[in-house]
């Protein structure tokens, strides 16, 4: 008889049960809701923040259903967009400028689903509606920015040999050293071919002057402009969480191009602000010969900066390096105390200056400053204990590991590498993606009911059966995209919708081949058993080339190919176990038990 052991119809049991509780939070909607993040790295969302959001909410009479610390940000969430949007006013108002407070949308799960960390899937941009950029980066100013750096890298080597030399100039990608004669071209060549491995060097003579080409070398070129995509990347990841997007896409796309898509966010004007913004870095001396007084312009030659703890100092107006002379900045620990610090890598020029400032200036306090729109802020003012040599700095002081990864991060990527252009912006409503939800749930719907009809109808009680476990695909299916937290888009619902087609044609086989069995005279019960077994290695050969299919497709595919692969992977897994484990444990449930079976409903 056809019977599955108590272990196995449990593991079924349960993992729909599992299924059915992480599907669940996406049938609950969303509200409106405000989002509070700290705009400065030296502020943090607590506790005392929280408080002053509920206070500043209950003082205007704005009930929230729902207030929540929530990583580095506070959420709170209304019933309505009018409460949604008195409250960012007046949220706005009470915090000042040190807070970007942002519109977002906060799912209307139960508390006790989100303990379980089930989660409604994202929506894209074609679903929810927002704004989607195509930037350009400007690689010929990339480029130029390097061959500047070099430039005056190339006069501190050869001051610092001593070699003596004219003159250096640009003639497009091409450093042009002038010399007095060749003994000292030949000597300038020996040392600059040491420090220089980037460039090629070549010898030529123009009239009195004996000159030194230095010509970047193509891989270098490449690896200077693939690196100012990336610190590009990482510098809009980083502006963009003041946005408060839920889930932002920024990817590079072909060499130059960077694609920025802010699902949810309306507000054309402020996100080209935070995509377009510049911000550099500056170190300089710390004043302690005067002191800051409130209201007073500062001394002359001093500038005064808000600081970490939310004070001010007074600055010297002198800049000692810029964030340009930075390679690298990566969080660590301290090896005297092993507290958390950042270590920071200087270029060749950059070192050298810091080891003369650091040289000259022992017992004093250096300050280093973000400039961004014309506001700077002191990241940290650590002490000058000795001379810093060989271009490797360590910021140290009462730092918790977040904060050291992201004053790391700030001095990674606080400024773009190179300008960037908006060659492409596109609007999408929220209204449009609301269209386009109800039209995909709707095509979802419509091929469900109308292949749920067609198996009914053909194969009776057997479809009915196919139906249920077609019904568990889309359950489990659902629930895995879920549980991934998958930004679901039209592709991604045309891959749903696509799996439901290919899934039924597993239990069409199971259905044909029990037929089948049954026309050559077999019992009812060896009929199901033959039927299944005989179809399941048809069935995992079409699966798994359709597997392969999908494979490819994520793997060379971009954007929406890949979300309507990722959908289509899933749902061949979820079809297989849905067709073979679920429908077989169904049939046996209702036929199984019956010894002496004479027939089966199956047209």
């Amino acid at each position: 008889m056809n019977r599955y052991p108590l272990w196995k119809n449990l593991l079924i049991a349960f993992v729909l049960l599992i299924g059915l509780i992480y599907t669940l939070p996406n049938f609950f909607g969303e509200s409106p809701a405000v989002q509070v993040l700290p705009l400065r790295s030296n502020i943090k969302a607590d506790t005392a923040l929280l408080g002053k959001v509920e206070d500043t909410l209950k003082a205007a009479s704005l009930n929230a259903d729902m207030i929540a610390l929530d990583g580095n940000s506070i959420k709170a969430r209304f019933t309505d967009t009018d409460a949604q949007l008195k409250a960012k006013d007046v949220l706005v108002a009470q915090l000042g400028e040190d807070y970007v407070v942002a519109l977002n949308l906060l799912p209307r799960s139960p508390n006790w689903l989100t303990n379980l960390h089930a989660l409604p899937m994202y929506l894209g941009l074609d679903l929810r509606g927002g704004v989607h950029f195509l930037l350009q980066v400007d690689m010929k100013t990339a480029l130029d920015k390097a061959l500047e750096a070099a430039s005056g890298d190339v006069r501190s080597a050869l001051r610092e040999e001593r070699i003596s030399y004219s003159g250096v100039n640009r003639d497009g990608k091409t450093l042009q050293v002038k010399f007095r004669d060749a003994a000292a071209r030949s000597k300038g060549e020996e040392k600059l071919k040491q420090s220089f491995t980037d460039y090629a060097f070549a010898n030529k003579e123009e009239g009195s002057d004996f000159l030194l080409l230095a010509s970047l070398k193509p891989e270098a070129e490449h690896r200077i402009q693939e690196a100012a995509v990336q610190q590009n990347l990482l510098t809009l990841r980083n502006r963009v969480n003041e946005l408060g997007v839920a889930e932002p896409v920024i990817q590079q796309q072909g060499a130059d191009r960077v694609v920025v898509q802010l699902p949810g966010v309306q507000d054309t004007a402020r996100a080209k602000d935070i995509l377009g913004r510049t911000a550099t870095l500056e170190v300089r001396l710390v004043d302690d010969e005067h002191q800051v007084v409130e209201g007073e312009p500062a001394p002359f030659g001093t500038e005064q900066f808000k600081n970490a703890d939310g004070g001010y100092l007074l600055v010297k107006k002198q800049v000692i390096l810029t964030g340009e002379r930075i390679n690298d900045a990566q969080p660590g620990f301290d090896n005297r105390n092993n507290e958390p610090a950042v270590h920071i890598n200087l270029d060749g020029a950059g070192a050298r200056k810091f080891k003369d400032a650091t040289r000259e200036n022992v017992g004093k306090r250096m300050a280093i400053i973000l400039f961004e729109k014309g506001r700077g802020e002191i990241v940290t003012a650590p002490v000058i204990r000795e001379e810093i040599g060989g271009g490797r700095v360590q910021i140290s002081g009462k730092m918790t590991s977040e904060e050291a990864q992201n004053t790391a991060l700030l001095l990674r990527a606080g400024a773009l590498a190179a300008p960037m252009e908006i060659v492409e912006e596109r609007t999408i409503g929220p209204s449009l993606g609301a269209d386009n939800i109800a039209r995909g749930f709707n095509s979802t719907k419509i091929g469900f009911m109308m292949i749920s009809v067609f198996m009914v109808a053909y194969y009776l009680m057997f479809g009915t059966i196919s139906v249920l476990a077609l019904a568990a695909n889309l359950l489990l299916l659902v629930a895995l995209l879920s549980m991934l937290q998958a930004t679901l888009t039209l592709p991604g619902m045309a891959g749903i919708a696509l799996t439901l087609g290919m899934a039924i044609d597993s239990n069409v086989l199971i259905n044909e081949r029990i037929r089948e069995e049954l026309r050559n005279g077999m019992t009812p019960q060896a009929s199901i058993t033959a039927g299944y077994e005989n179809a399941f290695a048809t069935i995992v050969d079409s699966n798994i080339t359709n597997l392969i299919a999908g494979i490819a497709l994520f793997l060379f595919g971009s954007g929406p190919i890949k979300g309507f692969a990722v959908v289509l992977c899933l749902g061949i897994l979820t079809s297989m176990f849905s067709a073979v484990l679920v429908s077989r444990a169904i049939v046996n449930l209702i036929y199984g038990r019956k010894a002496r079976l004479t027939s089966v409903s199956i047209g």
